[in-house]
């Protein structure tokens, strides 16, 4: 059964590579969705992905790729849009 999620991550995870790790991490997993730098400094992204990937994902962003430092995570479930073939990696 697929489910998804919407998150938020604070903290310095923008300029070390915060985003492509994630895709890298999402596509290890078979998550699917997209993740992009906001105007605010923080990260938001929408997975989308069995139960136990999408676990293992959230777990990961709480820790993000070396350079980052992952302040708090904000992240609620939701229906799956069913949509997205792949990861992305947006820009705004």
């Amino acid at each position: 059964m697929r489910k998804a999620f919407f998150a938020s991550v604070h903290g310095r995870v923008q300029g070390v590579g915060f985003r492509y790790s994630c895709k890298i991490q999402a596509d290890k997993l078979g998550i699917t969705g997209w993740v992009r730098n906001m105007p605010d400094g923080s990260v938001e992204l929408y997975a989308e992905g069995d139960e136990t990937a999408l676990s293992s994902f959230r777990e990961w962003l709480y820790r993000g790729p070396s350079f980052a430092r992952v302040d708090r995570v904000i992240a609620s479930y939701c229906e799956p849009e069913g949509c997205f073939d792949e990861f992305y990696v947006r820009f705004l």
